[in-house]
């Protein structure tokens, strides 16, 4: 299709393709619309409205611009890329001097390696521990007391249904009992 435009150097209509492009490139009458519009969407032909109709075009030139353009972009790319693994290697470079393997440094990192290793042992230990904090011991605390006033709550609510079982219904206290499944024990948590 791009050879179309490039050969004749000319503007078309979309009718026009649809008769040139199958005789001359073997491209089908249906599908050159699609392909076509492709084209202008990856900005390799330019399209105007003009009045009802639409043209189509593509130069060489502008191709040869558009390509020129990105080899410049790609070789300003690629300049900055390799200006910074020369920056990243120096820095490499750098970080090595007196990073060296000596017999001090492997003493050190042997010895940061078995402190990192008790750290760990006694973070384990601590948290075994941790159900004997005081803080964890004041939170299960406060926990309970709620918890026991929810239960006061809710045993002050039976009695009030009980209570208004007996009064509107006349039932006894041990049938509502019996009924519901309450416990003969059944009271306050203190």
């Amino acid at each position: 299709m791009m050879e179309i435009f490039f050969e004749t150097k000319d503007v078309f209509q979309l009718k026009d393709l649809e008769k040139i492009a199958p005789k001359e490139k073997g491209i089908t009458s249906m599908s050159v619309k699609e392909i076509l519009q492709s084209l202008v969407d990856d900005g390799l032909v330019d399209s105007e409205r003009i009045g009802t109709s639409n043209y189509f075009w593509a130069f060489p030139s502008k191709a040869l611009h558009a390509r020129k353009r990105k080899l410049e972009t790609l070789e300003s790319q690629f300049t900055e890329v390799k200006q910074k693994r020369e920056n990243l290697q120096q820095s490499v470079d750098k970080a090595r001097v007196g990073r060296q393997d000596t017999e001090e440094r492997s003493k050190l990192a042997e010895e940061l390696a078995s402190r990192r290793h008790r750290k760990e042992e006694l973070c384990a230990e601590l948290e075994k521990y941790k159900e004997c904090d005081p803080d964890v011991i004041e939170e299960i605390r406060q926990s309970n007391k709620v918890a026991k006033d929810a239960v006061n709550r809710w045993t002050d609510n039976i009695f009030a249904v009980k209570s208004w079982a007996k009064k509107k219904f006349g039932f006894e206290e041990r049938q509502i009992d019996k009924n519901f499944g309450i416990p003969e024990d059944f009271d306050y948590i203190d």
